[in-house]
């Protein structure tokens, strides 16, 4: 009888704990919520993750973007970022060669297409708040890293007098029917030269300011202003008649569209 009295009481004390540890847990959990749903109606932007995606136009070509944040405190993240770019070369002019009905056009003494992946660490800090969910939030993005530029071979279609047609790209022993504009009758088109990329690899350096309007702090709309610079082992041949470059600064504008949670 002692030891049935023994189990009942401590089965209820295991009862009794066990009930006030889940509503203390219920508790925390509706306190919670409650400063959430109040910092969201401040304004206060509260995610643990952010994935953003950006449609990037630069100053000397174009470009795309993924990046991922993860939540230090309200006001500060660390961000991860991959971009995937072009560098054109500001005297770059596309022209119509002989055979511009069915052909490509082709910009005059290009040797190279230059691509640029790179990948970088970073922070995210926010200057000002949205106010309210129609406001705008202000925050200040910089990050660096590694760059990895890829050389694709410029090819032209042209007319060689000793053996017709032909697709060339710019060697020494070519360069004299590569910069015949007589002679050019098309661009080689966007499938030529993959087979052949150079790596050259870099590092880079970028901040931008970047300002938040999506109407719900789940969603990311927006624009990001701002710079960069980019900085190769070895000088990049872009066009015959300019001379080759090592570093790359170049302003840009970026929509972003993402979520957070």
């Amino acid at each position: 009888m002692k030891k049935l009295s023994l189990i009942i009481f401590i089965t209820s004390i295991v009862i009794t704990s066990f009930g006030q540890t889940r509503e203390e847990k219920k508790e925390a959990k509706r306190q919670k919520i409650n400063e959430m749903v109040r910092q969201a109606e401040e304004g206060v932007l509260i995610y643990q993750k952010q994935s953003i995606f950006g449609i990037q136009l630069r100053t000397n070509g174009y470009g795309a973007f993924y990046e991922m944040a993860k939540r230090k405190t309200n006001r500060k993240a660390n961000i991860y970022r991959i971009d995937f770019t072009e560098i054109k070369h500001s005297k770059e002019e596309k022209l119509l060669g002989g055979s511009f009905v069915f052909g490509n056009p082709y910009v005059y003494g290009k040797k190279n297409n230059f691509y640029q992946l790179t990948l970088g660490f970073g922070k995210q800090h926010i200057l000002g708040q949205k106010g309210n969910k129609n406001g705008v939030a202000i925050a200040a993005v910089y990050n660096a890293g590694l760059s990895l530029g890829l050389l694709r071979p410029y090819y032209l279609q042209v007319d060689d007098p000793a053996n017709g047609e032909k697709m060339i790209k710019y060697s020494p022993e070519d360069s004299a029917l590569f910069m015949d504009q007589s002679a050019i009758i098309s661009g080689g088109g966007f499938g030529k030269g993959w087979n052949e990329l150079k790596l050259e690899p870099g590092i880079f350096a970028k901040m931008a300011m970047r300002f938040d309007y999506g109407r719900y702090n789940e969603s990311v709309s927006g624009l990001e202003i701002g710079m960069s610079v980019e900085a190769y082992a070895s000088k990049i041949p872009l066009l015959v008649t300019q001379e080759d470059k090592q570093v790359f600064i170049q302003g840009y504008i970026a929509i972003l569209f993402g979520r957070r949670k």
